[in-house]
């Protein structure tokens, strides 16, 4: 049996990790989290009280970090600010957790000698043109666009740091985007999919033609938890499921499967430095750790995906007026 720590695991990707560690395997999970808007405890609810503990607290809190980490044998780092918008809102959260946050992580573990997964995410990479046939690798150079995805860049990097400088036990894995269960309604797909439940017509950035490549969050907890089982210190792992798909077509098959006519949607303002096209090679993954997505069929998993929020409203309503409120005051 393998004791985790689990940071931000009341988030989105987080949580849906927690819930398949739990299902999956006979592992022991800690969650910490500092419990910000994006992070909820009822998406921990259901989970066996014997092998799940959760600690509210902040990942930059080094004394806090100090006492959990004796107590575990492996750390999965998700807690992260990850919203672009809100990025370019406010930037400064963005350092505090996704640098800060993550050096301290990276000052236990070295101290402790505990193994640490960093997740990180293809937005690093910064963007490809879309008539483009390239896909992310390994080794592509950073390029990141936003406040956000500078600072993960920057959290990647001290990771590196640490496990070159200071022989710290860790590995990176940088994924596509996620959609699935418990994703914040500030989000892309949530989003449009909370909108039509409440009436509301799709907002879509621009011309909606940038590209996106999809993955299901159950797909990222079980490439994970593979990394984590045998992947190689200090090594990096691309994650994703060749699921392209531009803007305008995920909005047009969320209405579509809600019963919509596919045009009902409103063009807004786009957002500043959007980001084209990502796309991931996934090959090393496959090939040197023997992994596969599970949820190859986007559309079965959107319909899904639609399918939790028609019938979780009582989890993400509460915050619906406020990211509303929001968009509105940005005319998106």
């Amino acid at each position: 049996m393998t004791r985790l720590l689990v940071t931000g695991g009341a988030g989105f990707i987080g949580s849906n990790f927690v819930h398949h560690v739990l299902e999956n395997t006979d592992h022991e999970v800690t969650v910490l989290d500092k419990l910000t808007y994006a992070g909820n405890l009822a998406s921990l609810d259901g989970l066996p009280e014997n092998r799940f503990t959760f600690v509210k607290g902040d990942i930059a809190d080094a004394e806090l970090v100090d006492e959990l980490f004796p107590t575990v044998d492996a750390v999965v780092h998700y807690a992260a600010e990850s919203h672009n918008d809100n990025s370019l809102d406010n930037p400064r959260p963005f350092l505090d957790t996704n640098i800060i946050g993550t050096y301290t992580l990276l000052e236990a573990a070295r101290r402790h000698d505990t193994r640490l997964h960093h997740i990180s995410t293809d937005e690093v990479y910064g963007d490809l043109e879309l008539d483009d046939p390239a896909r992310f690798t390994e080794q592509t150079p950073y390029n990141p666009s936003s406040p956000y995805s500078s600072t993960k860049a920057g959290s990647d990097l001290l990771v590196r740091a640490w496990v070159r400088s200071f022989g710290v036990r860790a590995t990176i894995s940088n994924c596509s985007n996620n959609y699935g269960p418990y994703q914040h309604i500030e989000k892309f797909i949530p989003r449009q999919i909370t909108n039509v439940i409440r009436g509301i017509r799709p907002k879509l950035y621009g011309a909606g033609e940038n590209v996106r490549d999809w993955i299901h969050a159950d797909d990222h907890s079980s490439a994970v938890l593979r990394i984590l089982d045998a992947g190689v210190i200090g090594e990096t792992y691309l994650i994703g499921a060749d699921g392209e798909k531009n803007n305008k077509d995920v909005v047009e098959l969320i209405l579509t499967l809600m019963g919509q006519d596919a045009g009902a949607y409103d063009h807004v303002t786009d957002r500043a430095g959007h980001d084209l096209r990502y796309a991931i090679d996934w090959t090393k993954l496959r090939d040197e750790l023997g992994w596969q997505p599970k949820y190859r069929d986007f559309e079965a998993g959107m319909a899904a995906t639609i399918d939790w929020y028609r019938a979780h409203e009582d989890w993400w309503a509460p915050a619906k007026d406020g990211v509303e409120a929001f968009y509105a005051s940005k005319g998106q």
